[in-house]
């Protein structure tokens, strides 16, 4: 029905960091209890239902929270090997361009499941085709610059955009280059009813009051927006799995064609 993919979360963020009152010690010392949705979104027919609102808030779940819980609460991180006693309290994602349809108002039981913070800077590399990377790294390996193969976590955030600065900067050409000016919009979504205290330092223990489960929020977005939608709209009982395999081979045969692609990221 959709797809939900959490990861380590953007290091710099600054609509998410201005509201949680970060320094970037703090943000250093505490980011381990945030992840961030980089896919979330209903698959064909379902997207058709407004299934993409009930995937999104299966987020906030215990489901969610215990998976977290049972894989990283009693890790090591990789750099430090310090013990992070990770509690996921705040999941972000932002929209793939501009304001979203599917976050905007996301709304149950009377309880907000994302909530818009703020927009990204218009900074990033999608506008930079893969042929012009491997141009840009085969400058940087001739003069041997250290960023060409640093790509191996600890070495530092976001290989591919510090690659391209370093490059940019080597051949003389302004790094405002890397301003696509396509702001996307951020979403924030609080597992924890003190998230923000835990992020600042001001609680230890998060508290995850009235957290529902997968079924439960289940239940009410169908009750919400599938069913309805679905008796107003009867044309996804026609949808027949080879029009999803046509629809993934058109995407990726469009993605082939195009320089530079602009990833569709929900």
């Amino acid at each position: 029905m959709g797809v939900i993919a959490l990861g380590d979360p953007v290091f710099n963020l600054k609509a998410r960091d201005d509201l949680i009152g970060w320094n970037s010690k703090d943000r250093a010392k505490r980011l381990v209890n945030i992840m961030d949705a980089y896919v979330l979104g209903a698959v064909p027919p379902y997207n058709q239902l407004l299934g993409g609102k009930l995937v999104s808030c299966l987020i906030r779940t215990r489901d969610v929270r215990d998976d977290f819980a049972e894989k990283y609460a009693d890790t090591r991180g990789i750099i430090s090997k310090k013990r992070k006693k990770a509690q996921l309290v705040m999941v972000t994602t932002s929209s793939s361009l501009g304001r979203s349809s599917i976050y905007n108002r996301l709304n149950l039981d009377d309880r907000a499941y994302f909530t818009p913070i703020g927009f990204t800077g218009g900074w990033g590399h999608f506008h930079v085709p893969d042929s012009l990377f491997a141009s840009l790294r085969d400058y940087l390996r001739d003069v041997e610059h250290a960023y060409v193969d640093g790509h191996k976590f600890g070495q530092g955030p976001n290989w591919r955009l510090r690659t391209i600065r370093a490059a940019f900067d080597a051949l003389g050409f302004d790094a405002d280059m890397l301003r696509h000016g396509i702001k996307r919009e951020v979403y924030l979504c609080n597992l924890a009813v003190n998230a923000a205290k835990i992020l600042r330092g001001e609680s230890v223990r998060a508290v995850y009051r009235a957290l529902k489960s997968v079924d439960e929020v289940g239940a009410l977005a169908r009750e919400r927006w599938l069913i309805g939608r679905a008796e107003r709209m009867p044309g996804y009982r026609g949808w027949k799995v080879d029009e999803f395999e046509k629809l993934l081979r058109s995407v990726h045969s469009s993605a082939n064609r195009a320089s530079p692609a602009i990833p569709v990221r929900r």
